[in-house]
């Protein structure tokens, strides 16, 4: 019991603290409860009542304090400032994946554990010593340059996740079917390393990652069965998402911004700093949609040798 409520409090700190690094997937996801209230909710509905009643015990004041640290760094706009999750999160993934009750979210959490190690090496590059004490006083925010050779530097001896061979070949027959260049099943690796089990604290969940309203609006039953949970019909959703943001933006990095933050708030900021590109309105999205695009981009690289410039749309067939 102990060793579990340990593990819960980890939960409560690192994972609440995350569930808002994404509107995730569509914009009209932007009215989701607080993160505090989204795992309180699922504590409820998945662990028993002496569970819970221990669980009230906890000094909660305590947890407050380090999750709004954690908070900062997620819904921040300096990636830098993920460096120092780091240690926190790669303790709590290992404990996580080992009861069924918390395995989706460590799933999760694991598929992020390198935003943290790419933050370390940005920060290492730009010779950053944070302070002691007082407030880190931070240059300029590292350029998007240096973001995206950091992540090809950080995936160039990444092996396939142990998933992907048993879903790569028939997602991209799904992708294509959906005319949408067969290469980006990649972000499957960087949603989930094709574990179709995955949940995030928000509420996204399988193997593309994507949010109740978003998987009901591509036609995803629910109930009473998760059809997100299912990789064939979430991968055809994605696709289908995907194709959608795409015909919006005319861009593969501002589509994949909307797919992590949220559509919403990339046309906000497209339309308040009356510009067009990723680049800018990058900093003033939050720091892990800073990190995701440039990681799909070098996933691709790595996996297919592409950039999303020579990405190529099927040709509807007939």
């Amino acid at each position: 019991m102990n060793r579990f409520l340990t593990i819960l409090t980890l939960l409560f700190v690192a994972f609440v603290a995350a569930a808002q690094e994404r509107p995730a997937a569509s914009s009209q996801d932007a009215a989701t409860d607080s993160p505090m209230q989204s795992l309180n909710d699922w504590m409820q509905d998945n662990l028993d009542q002496d569970l819970l009643n221990a669980l009230n015990d906890i000094d909660q004041e305590k947890v407050r304090k380090v999750l709004t640290s954690l908070q900062k760094g997620f819904d921040g706009t300096n990636v830098v400032d993920l460096a120092a999750i780091k240690d926190a999160a790669s303790e709590v993934t290992p404990l996580l994946k080992q009861y069924e009750e918390t395995y989706p979210f460590g799933v999760w959490l694991e598929s992020r554990l390198d935003y943290f190690d790419a933050a370390g090496r940005i920060q290492r590059q730009m010779k950053l010593i944070p302070p002691k004490e007082g407030p880190t006083a931070l240059p300029l925010a590292p350029t998007l340059k240096l973001e995206r050779q950091v992540w090809v530097d950080e995936l160039k001896q990444r092996p396939w996740p142990p998933l992907a061979q048993n879903y790569v070949p028939k997602l991209k027959e799904i992708f294509v079917a959906e005319r949408m260049p067969p290469e980006l099943v990649w972000l499957a690796e960087v949603e989930s390393s094709f574990n179709p089990q995955a949940r995030s604290p928000a509420g996204a969940a399988g193997m593309f990652q994507l949010m109740p309203i978003t998987a009901k609006g591509q036609n995803l039953s629910l109930w009473p069965f998760d059809e997100r949970y299912q990789p064939e019909k979430s991968a055809r959703a994605s696709a289908r998402y995907l194709r959608h943001l795409h015909a919006h933006y005319g861009d593969w990095q501002l589509a994949l911004a909307a797919y992590n933050a949220g559509e919403a708030r990339v046309d906000k900021l497209l339309k308040q700093s009356k510009v067009k590109s990723f680049d800018a309105i990058a900093r003033r999205l939050p720091a892990e949609t800073q990190m995701y695009v440039p990681k799909i981009e070098a996933t691709l690289r790595k996996r297919e040798g592409l950039t999303f410039a020579e990405l190529k749309r099927p040709k509807p067939q007939g």
